[in-house]
């Protein structure tokens, strides 16, 4: 057995991770067992935290009574209990429906209720007091991402000794946007308790420090703050993935195997387009589709020679949102397999469902051109994911311009998504472009990726935290 299982739970922890969600998800398949949750950022912190006496707090997904494991993987587990109804305020209500439309540009408009408020402050205040209660003393405490905003300074109220870090994972949005929030000096107020403040990209942490400066009486420049004589550092720590694993995975002969089979189950095509997104408004699935759509109408596609790929994976299915998103996306497939394709062989192959890493790795292989177009996004792993598979230099990105990876990786076809005219030329440009053209491209963005993993990413923030 591990030594490091042997740690009572009670011990004091030098590095506490704080996330909405534990590391580990209940496997259907197997009843009541418990699985690892898939993903780089859950490999990266787990090995961060076994090597450090480390705990993770977080909801265990589920607001039944079970049994949730108090070590797993190596690491010490501390469950946050959610019951159903706080589930539906605080993670649908605040989070989902207030908070993530309104730091996305408002694509969709946010909604302001008080009582979804109220419960978010008192689940935050639960995940502040487990921080508190098992933090050794001056231990490290990270927080992440938009649910977990006023942990911080709650945290720092009952444990002024500990070094505080925090991570939003999602974009920050400009100040007209902000503004909009009710309760915006509060959010602002909670994410300046913590020693360090981190975001996917400069332009980001640029919205937040001008923020604070303007309505908190805060002083200092966009990467030093300074509030009651302590000193806040804001920074940009864009996330990677683990690309040792990629790059070894996509090699495998057993990967690459499957990667032929699914040309041959799609007809060996000429090209195949694919698109790999959680099922969201803010993914401009929809619109990237009518792209497509309109490339087959006027010919710059044909069926058989061309075909695409589109996985949408399932996502807050309780949500009514996200329902009439499904809805309208398979309609629109339905719409264009009906008017191009033929008999047996679609033009569009949709698939709602969760994938095995491995079976996306080998989609990855298989894809000619890879989709990447959201209307905001904090970072998209699915393009460095999908550069980090090619390893033969072979393939070609199109990548929304809103995307935080667009800031890194320049040789991919950048694109506006709201501009179906642009995607549409981007991707007849990746249609034509020549071996040297792709080669150069992907060398150049592999180079990028490879240079700072998720790992590095991890430890680069803890680094700037001590």
């Amino acid at each position: 057995m591990d030594s490091r299982e042997s740690i009572p739970d009670d011990t004091p922890a030098d590095l506490v991770v704080v996330a909405n969600r534990l590391p580990l998800h209940l496997s259907v398949r197997n009843g009541t067992g418990w699985r690892p949750s898939p993903g780089g950022l859950v490999s990266a912190l787990t090995s961060v935290l076994q090597s450090r006496n480390g705990l993770w707090i977080g909801w265990p997904g589920t607001s039944k009574d079970l049994k949730v494991p108090t070590q797993f993987e190596g690491i010490r587990l501390r469950p946050i209990a959610i019951s159903s109804r706080e589930y539906e305020d605080f993670y649908l209500g605040f989070s989902n429906a207030t908070l993530w439309p309104l730091y996305h540009d408002a694509i969709r408009p946010p909604t302001f209720h008080r009582t979804w408020w109220h419960t978010y402050r008192e689940v935050n205040m639960r995940y502040a007091m487990a921080a508190a209660e098992t933090a050794a003393p001056n231990g490290l405490v990270w927080i992440h991402d938009y649910q977990l905003q006023l942990v911080p300074q709650m945290l720092r109220e009952m444990r002024p000794d500990v070094r505080i870090g925090f991570f939003l994972h999602i974009p920050f949005p400009p100040a007209e946007l902000f503004m909009q929030l009710p309760w915006r000096r509060e959010i602002l107020d909670g994410l300046l308790g913590a020693d360090l403040i981190g975001f996917q990209v400069p332009q980001a942490a640029s919205n937040f420090s001008r923020l604070t400066r303007r309505m908190m009486g805060v002083t200092g420049t966009d990467s030093v703050l300074e509030r009651d004589g302590r000193t806040i550092r804001v920074g940009a720590f864009p996330i990677s993935v683990d690309c040792e694993q990629i790059n070894t995975l996509s090699s495998d002969p057993n990967i690459l195997a499957r990667a032929k089979e699914i040309r041959r189950d799609l007809g060996d095509p000429e090209t195949i387009l694919l698109g790999v997104d959680r099922l969201d408004y803010t993914k401009g699935i929809q619109q990237r589709i009518k792209a497509v759509a309109e490339l087959f109408a006027d010919n710059s596609l044909t069926p058989g020679k061309h075909v695409m790929v589109q996985v949408a994976v399932p996502s807050r299915e309780t949500d009514a949102h996200y329902e009439r998103e499904r809805h309208q996306l398979e309609q629109i497939v339905s719409e264009m397999n009906g008017e191009h394709g033929m008999l047996g062989s679609p033009v569009v192959h949709y698939l709602h469902q969760n994938l095995d890493f491995e079976e996306l790795l080998a989609l990855y292989v298989a894809a000619d051109i890879m989709l990447v177009t959201p209307f905001r996004d904090g970072m998209n792993l699915v393009a460095k994911e999908y550069v980090m598979t090619r390893t033969d230099l072979t393939g070609r990105l199109i990548l929304s311009e809103f995307a935080g990876a667009a800031t890194q990786l320049r040789g991919a076809y950048i694109v506006n998504p709201h501009d179906l005219d642009g995607v549409k030329e981007a991707i007849r440009a990746a249609l034509v472009a020549t071996p040297k053209e792709v080669r150069s491209r992907m060398s150049r963005m592999r180079r990028k990726t490879l240079r700072r993993n998720v790992y590095d990413w991890a430890e680069s923030f803890l680094t700037a935290l001590r």
